[in-house]
């Protein structure tokens, strides 16, 4: 499977979990308490971390995709950070970035 992947900074992780999980319609797949938040949909891979000062920015986008061997970054020519990632590599990275991380709910 494909997922486009796009990744946001917000201002409160909590009010944002709320808030995305209901445009989403599910609650987010993994939650890093007072960090990292991710929600793995049919067609879309989103993540937020808490980034109160960056509230907003768009951080990075890219694939994940289940034929992807490893993890691979690149910047477009607009200087927008593109990743690619199996779902495995993911969660490996989330917890090394972020720490363990808990089923969302």
């Amino acid at each position: 499977m494909k997922r486009f992947h796009i990744a946001l900074a917000v201002r409160d992780l909590d009010e944002s979990i709320h808030d995305y999980s209901t445009r989403l319609g599910q609650p987010p797949a993994v939650v890093v308490p007072g960090a990292y938040a991710m929600w793995r949909t049919d067609l879309l891979n989103f993540s937020i971390n808490q980034s109160p000062t960056h509230a907003g920015a768009l951080r990075h986008v890219g694939f994940e995709d289940d034929c992807v061997p490893e993890y691979s970054s690149s910047t477009d020519c607009n200087g927008l950070l593109w990743e690619a990632f199996c779902a495995a590599e993911q969660d490996h990275r989330i917890v090394s970035t972020y720490g363990i991380a808990v089923p969302g709910s």
